[in-house]
C-alpha cells in the first residue's frame, strides 16, 4: 500500500527519519471571516492622504488628519468608529467634482430679544449656541451665530454673515448637502429667546457628486464585506451596485453590501427605494432626522458589521450618534410599512429617543421577469448565504486540497489522497449539521434528500453539486387571538 505524500519524495535512499505534517484535518467547525469596512467619501485639501488610496482607519483623529477636519469622510469614520472600534475599516478618498456647486442656504434672525438666554442652532444634527442679552440687535446675533459657526471646524458647512442673514456654505460640492438639516433647538428644555425669530431657508442648488467609478478602481480585488456609500445618485448608486453584483457572482465571490441613507419626505424617500432593485444594496430612511445622511450611513453599516452572526436579526439595534425625528415628522407604522415594500430600511425611537433599527432590507424587489421577489429581501439572508458559501469554499479546500478524483466504489488504498463523490457528500452533510448547530440552517433530512454530488460528465477532473440548505429565517412577527372566556 502506497501513502499519499505532500513533500516526502519516493526516491530516498540517505538513511533518516523523514516526518511530515498535514493540516487539512486539523481545523473544525466553522471558520470566521475577517470583515473589513470600505467607506467612500469626499475629503478636503487639509487632509494628508490623497484621493484614490486605501487607507486604513484606526482612529477618529486619524481620520481628521488623513482626509481633513470638518471633512464629508472624516465626519463618516468618526460616527462609524463611534459604533463600532472592532471592525477593521479601510477608506477611499474622493475629491470633489471639478464641475460640482456647493449647496447654500441662509439663517435669517429678526426682531429684538425681551430676555436673556442661549441660542441653540443644529446644523447636521451639531449644535453651535451663542449667548443672547436682552435687546441685542439682529445683526449683532448673527454676527455671533457666523462666528460660532466658524469657530467649529467640524461642521460640515462655512458661514458669512450680512446684515441679520447668514450665508451658510457646504465645505463639499455636490448633491450631499442638499436639504441638510438646519433648525433651531432641538432637546426639550432648548427654545428661541422671546422676541427673536428664525427663518431657515434649507441648503440647496449642489450639483455634480464626485464619481464613485475611481474609488471602485482604487480597490482593485480586494474584498470588503460592508461598503458605505455617502450618495444616491441614479450614476454612482448603479457602479456600485454593478461592482457588487459582479463580486458577488461564482466566478469572483467577493461578496460586499453596501449602506446608503436618504433624507427627505416619505414620498421621496420611497421614490428612491421603489427605483432601485439591487440584493446588495440598504438605503436607511433617514427621514428629518438632523443628522445628515452620509453619517446615517456610517453608522447603519458599523451596527450591521459588529454583528457576528449573520442571521440574527438586527432589529431593536440601537444606531449611536444617530438624531432622531422630532416626534411630528416621524413616521407611522404605516408608512414604515409601505416603506418596507419599496426598498427603504426602517426604524423606529425609544422613549429615551435612541434611534433603533426596525427592519434592514435590501432594494431587490422583483426578478427579471419584473414579478415581485422576497428572496433577497432582508440582509440576513444576503448575508448568511454569503458566508454558507464561504464555508463550502473553506471545507473543501482543507479538506481536499490535492486530492486525485475517482468513482464511487473505487477500491484505492486508505491512505491515498483520493476523493470520490460519496465523501464530498458526506462532507458536505457533516458541514451542514455545522451550519444546524451555528443556528444557520435547517431541515436535515430535506438537505440529504435534495444534496446532489456527481462527476461532470464532460470533464473527468471536475464534480457537480447542488447544495440546498434551508436557511434560518427572523423572528419578526408574531400574530394570536385571544379567544377569552366569561
Amino acid at each position: 500500500m502506497t501513502l499519499s505524500f505532500n513533500a516526502i519524495p519516493i526516491n530516498i535512499r540517505t538513511p533518516g527519519q523523514y516526518i511530515e505534517f498535514d493540516n487539512s484535518r486539523a481545523l473544525r467547525g466553522l471558520p470566521a471571516i475577517e470583515h473589513k469596512i470600505l467607506v467612500l467619501g469626499q475629503r478636503l485639501t487639509t487632509g494628508t492622504v490623497a484621493a484614490g488610496v486605501p487607507t486604513r482607519i484606526l482612529t477618529a483623529a486619524q481620520a481628521e488628519e488623513y482626509f481633513g477636519r470638518g471633512s464629508m469622510l472624516a465626519a463618516m469614520l468618526g460616527a462609524l468608529k463611534a459604533a463600532n472600534t472592532y471592525t477593521e475599516c479601510w477608506a477611499v478618498a474622493l475629491d470633489d467634482n471639478g464641475a460640482g456647486v456647493a449647496a447654500t442656504g441662509t439663517i435669517t434672525l429678526a426682531g429684538s430679544p425681551t430676555k436673556s438666554g442661549t441660542l441653540n442652532c443644529y446644523i447636521g444634527g451639531k449644535v453651535v449656541q451663542i449667548a443672547v442679552a436682552s435687546g441685542a440687535t439682529a445683526s449683532a446675533l448673527a454676527t455671533a451665530l457666523g462666528a460660532a459657526i466658524m469657530a467649529d471646524s467640524t461642521l460640515p458647512v462655512t458661514a458669512t454673515v450680512l446684515g441679520a442673514v447668514v450665508t451658510l456654505t457646504a465645505r463639499h460640492k455636490g448633491e450631499a448637502a442638499n436639504g441638510l438639516d438646519v433648525r433651531f433647538s432641538y432637546f426639550s428644555g432648548e427654545r428661541t429667546p422671546d422676541g427673536l425669530t428664525t427663518t431657515v431657508v434649507p441648503l440647496g442648488s449642489g450639483t455634480s457628486n464626485p464619481d464613485v467609478q475611481a474609488a471602485i478602481t482604487a480597490i482593485g480585488d480586494e474584498q470588503y464585506h460592508t461598503v458605505v456609500m455617502p450618495y444616491t445618485d441614479s450614476s454612482n448608486l448603479g457602479k456600485l451596485e454593478t461592482l457588487l453584483a459582479t463580486r458577488f457572482g461564482p466566478m469572483v465571490q467577493k461578496e460586499g453590501h453596501a449602506f446608503a441613507a436618504a433624507a427627505g419626505s416619505h414620498a421621496t424617500i420611497t421614490t428612491l427605494g421603489g427605483a432601485r432593485n439591487s440584493p446588495h444594496l440598504t438605503i436607511m430612511g433617514a427621514g428629518k432626522s438632523p443628522t445628515p445622511t452620509w453619517v446615517w450611513a456610517a453608522v447603519a453599516a458599523a451596527v450591521d458589521a459588529y454583528e457576528p452572526d449573520p442571521a440574527r436579526p438586527r432589529q431593536t439595534l440601537v444606531l449611536p450618534g444617530v438624531l432622531a425625528p422630532a416626534i411630528a415628522d416621524r413616521w407611522t407604522r404605516d408608512e414604515r410599512n409601505l416603506a418596507l415594500f419599496d426598498g427603504i430600511s426602517t426604524t423606529v425611537v425609544d422613549a429615551g429617543g435612541q434611534v433603533l433599527i426596525e427592519r434592514l432590507i435590501t432594494t431587490y424587489q422583483t426578478n427579471a421577469f419584473g414579478v415581485a421577489d422576497t428572496s433577497y429581501l432582508d440582509v440576513e439572508t444576503v448575508r448568511t448565504i454569503a458566508y454558507l458559501r464561504y464555508t463550502v469554499r473553506a471545507r473543501i479546500a482543507q479538506k481536499f486540497p490535492r486530492h486525485k478524483l475517482a468513482d464511487d466504489g473505487t477500491l484505492y488504498g486508505p491512505g491515498q489522497a483520493v476523493v470520490t463523490p460519496k465523501v464530498i457528500r458526506d462532507e458536505l452533510v457533516a458541514l451542514f449539521m455545522d451550519w444546524m448547530d451555528a443556528g444557520l440552517a435547517e431541515g436535515l433530512e430535506q438537505f440529504k434528500t435534495d444534496l446532489l454530488v456527481q462527476r461532470a460528465s464532460g470533464d473527468p477532473n471536475r464534480v457537480d453539486a447542488i447544495i440546498p440548505p434551508d436557511v434560518v429565517n427572523q423572528f419578526r412577527v408574531f400574530a394570536a387571538q385571544v379567544q377569552f372566556r366569561l
